[in-house]
């Protein structure tokens, strides 16, 4: 009997490993993208991420930086080539750095394609939360559930320090949830097969990333 209880605990501890993972750089060499993940672009301009050392980070001292200044309305992404979720979860913490046009860091999911994906990211720029389609290359903000006007989510977000972004996605429905708090839901059946997920900046939005997680809905 205590043979089949170990076993059975096993087996659970095997699915749940399977249905989530983190990402925290650590592993991964200085001055390069992080392995495993694909740079890349919407719109026009070279992005630069890179691993980097970065004492402010929580428990660790590497983190990813998108250091690359593109054109406007250009968005750098880089995206895991690995897990392809439909429903799930992915969150990140983030720190904004610099920029003039932007600082924007963003978490992206369903991701089809450089010009196909959900995003939604956080501006210290403008103090808001949006989520977005981008279809065929163009962008657009979902409206809110509840709600048929309007722009995102009001939120303060404090350039040089650290937030987290988590979004919930199953079916037609993404959640939304900014340090911890819900913050806004959306519906919409842009894109309805899984897809890859990653992280999203903006024009010349320079901004770190670390302990990314993803896990898959049971």
């Amino acid at each position: 009997m205590k043979g089949g209880f170990l076993l059975f605990a096993l087996a659970c501890a095997l699915v749940a490993a399977r249905l989530s993972a983190a990402e925290d750089f650590q592993t991964n060499p200085t001055n390069q993208p992080p392995r495993g993940w694909e740079v890349t672009i919407t719109g026009a301009g070279q992005p630069v991420w890179t691993v980097q050392e970065e004492s402010s980070a929580a428990a660790t001292n590497r983190v990813l930086v998108q250091s690359g200044i593109t054109p406007r309305p250009s968005f750098p992404l880089c995206v895991r080539q690995e897990p392809v979720l439909r429903d799930g979860w992915v969150s990140v913490r983030f720190k904004t750095v610099s920029g003039e046009l932007d600082q924007a860091a963003g978490v992206v999911w369903r991701y089809q394609s450089a010009t196909n994906y959900y995003i939604c990211r956080a501006n210290a720029r403008e103090d808001n939360v949006v989520l977005y389609k981008v279809q065929q290359g163009k962008r657009t903000a979902l409206p809110l559930v509840g709600r048929k006007d309007g722009y995102g989510v009001e939120q303060k977000v404090t350039p040089g320090q650290w937030h987290t972004l988590r979004v919930e996605f199953r079916g037609p429905r993404s959640t939304v949830f900014f340090d911890g708090q819900k913050l806004l839901e959306v519906e919409d059946e842009t894109f309805t097969q899984a897809g890859r997920i990653g992280l999203w900046t903006k024009a010349d939005s320079v901004t770190m990333f670390d302990d990314f997680d993803w896990g898959a809905a049971p």
